[in-house]
């Protein structure tokens, strides 16, 4: 990966082409570890920078360590990114800002994170915030306490053990002919790869950490959008809706196979795995948050006396019944799904219908 210099320190000395840097308009490569983030976090750091100090020198009786004023003083310095929903964060180094709200960093980092570019949100910490200020003790006790966690800490990236759709990341700096020629016999891509310059043909080497090379030169990588539009669709219902949208426009894409795949390891995954968790839930005090596996027989809190109340509510069960009914009407899913979908539908209203007469008033009979 390489972009234009824009240097605030002494991170890289040469260009892609070896040549000594001097000149702005110069690409120089990403290195493995190096990254690239928004000024928005920069000025963030710089907050928890001063207070990282503040409590080395409050608490632990020790000097500074950051000392810095604005971002550009945190270049050079050590963070960790973690992803989504797992607990290993890998670290990275800063080496310049971007306006745009993206991480620009190399694949391989992004793939050690068991990231693939799918537009979910990361995460990035500064490296003494996370090494002062995290303990086990914080985390809940049930399954799942430990997800978007720092549990681990991995110093050094080892592109062997990264997600193999890594290692089918091209690094040419030109395609061959053989490859367009090959285009028109449509051949499979495992069959195509091996005239062409991709990481996997590097393990092993020197060469599966730096030399990669890009083939569409650009004016400046801060010309995309300032925001994924993951981010820019505030339900998940939109977000679904646009991504089987985009998926219909594109020839590769089975966009039935898409939604199926959805239902099935998502949303009635999801609606089940509440309708477990309601059936077996705890309640909470109102008051002094107690929690009791039991309801306790007079009613109320056993402690103070206050209200108590559920920790798992209809709505979190119901909250994807309509995206997943949906999916299976526009897009004719096997009537398999469609009975699923009514047998669902036949316990939600079997646990919340409790058949009590409910009171009429004149206005129902008309």
């Amino acid at each position: 990966m390489a972009f234009r210099l824009r240097r605030y320190g002494s991170w890289a000395t040469y260009d892609n082409h070896g040549v000594e840097l001097n000149d702005p308009n110069q690409v120089c490569e990403l290195k493995i570890q190096d990254i690239v983030i928004p000024w928005k976090a920069g000025d963030y750091f710089v907050q928890i920078a001063a207070f990282i100090d503040d409590l080395l020198a409050r608490v632990y009786k020790l000097p500074d360590y950051y000392k810095v004023k604005k971002p550009e003083d945190l270049v050079g310095h050590l963070v960790f990114g973690l992803a989504p929903h797992t607990c290993a964060c890998i670290l990275g180094r800063i080496v310049g800002y971007t306006d745009r709200n993206v991480i620009y960093a190399h694949p391989i980092w992004h793939s050690a994170k068991r990231r693939d570019c799918d537009g979910d949100e990361d995460a990035i910490m500064l490296g003494l915030d996370t090494l002062l200020n995290f303990s086990r003790i914080y985390l809940p006790a049930q399954i799942g306490g430990i997800m978007d966690a720092p549990i681990l800490l991995i110093p050094f990236v080892n592109t062997k053990e990264v997600q193999r759709q890594a290692h089918d990341f091209d690094v040419d700096a030109t395609y061959p002919l053989e490859l367009y020629q090959k285009s028109w016999d449509k051949g499979e891509a495992r069959t195509v790869s091996s005239i062409m310059d991709v990481i996997s043909h590097r393990l092993g080497t020197e060469a599966q950490f730096e030399g990669f090379q890009y083939t569409t030169p650009v004016t400046n990588i801060n010309l995309g959008n300032a925001n994924s539009s993951y981010k820019e669709f505030k339900s998940m219902s939109d977000k679904l809706n646009m991504q089987l949208e985009l998926g219909s426009r594109i020839d590769a894409v089975d966009v039935k196979r898409v939604a199926l795949k959805v239902l099935t390891t998502h949303l009635i995954r999801d609606i089940a795995g509440n309708l477990r968790a309601f059936s077996t839930q705890s309640f909470r005090c109102k008051s002094c948050n107690k929690k009791f596996r039991r309801l306790p027989l007079k009613g109320k809190c056993s402690f103070c006396g206050g209200k108590l109340t559920l920790t798992v509510y209809q709505g979190n069960i119901e909250k994807y019944l309509v995206a997943a009914q949906q999916l299976v009407d526009k897009y004719g899913l096997p009537t398999y799904y469609t009975q699923r979908m009514v047998l669902i539908k036949e316990e939600i209203a079997s646990m919340f219908d409790n058949k009590k007469p409910k009171q009429a008033t004149l206005f129902d009979f008309k």
